[in-house]
């Protein structure tokens, strides 16, 4: 079978970070563009602050993280964006820079939910798997949490299923 490879982008608050996956587990890199220092003068994260900074840093952090993981736009077989929740700014840069991404190479976009996204994570770190069927079991307890638990499993459909380019 080949191998498939995911970019996946994350702009929900103040870190800019951009990933690529290979058959959805392997990590090949991960770029994080860190806006401690920026926001430490403020006492805490200033939305408009965060977005500027997404901004600037966001191409170049699509171009590190494939020269890291070693493969080219080309090898990639679908990107991956984290929707919300998050500071509407700061999303919507990483949103609209990964739709432009994926367009430009003709793949398709996988929305991700930002809590889905941190339950997926969990998930694959060994000694947190009894942590992750505890939580996944705590969400029925609540209605809202019940949709993040759905979109846990939409994201795994979706990486289930075949991708073509």
């Amino acid at each position: 079978m080949k191998d498939r490879y995911i970019l996946a982008v994350e702009s929900s608050c103040d870190e800019t970070s951009v990933a690529v996956l290979k058959n959805e587990s392997e990590l090949l890199s991960n770029i994080i563009a860190s806006q401690v220092e920026s926001h430490k003068r403020f006492g805490g994260v200033v939305p408009e602050v965060a977005s500027r900074h997404h901004v600037e840093v966001v191409t170049t952090c699509f171009q590190d993280a494939l020269e890291a993981a070693g493969i080219e736009a080309s090898d990639l077989d679908a990107v991956a964006v984290t929707y919300g929740p998050g500071l509407v700014g700061a999303l919507l840069v990483g949103m609209v820079a990964a739709k432009a991404f994926a367009w430009a190479h003709q793949l398709p976009l996988i929305p991700v939910n930002h809590m889905a996204g941190h339950l997926m994570a969990a998930r694959e770190v060994k000694e947190l798997t009894c942590l992750f069927q505890e939580v996944t079991q705590n969400l029925f307890t609540s209605r809202n949490l019940v949709i993040i638990r759905l979109s846990v499993k939409r994201v795994t459909m979706l990486l289930e299923r075949p991708m073509t380019k």
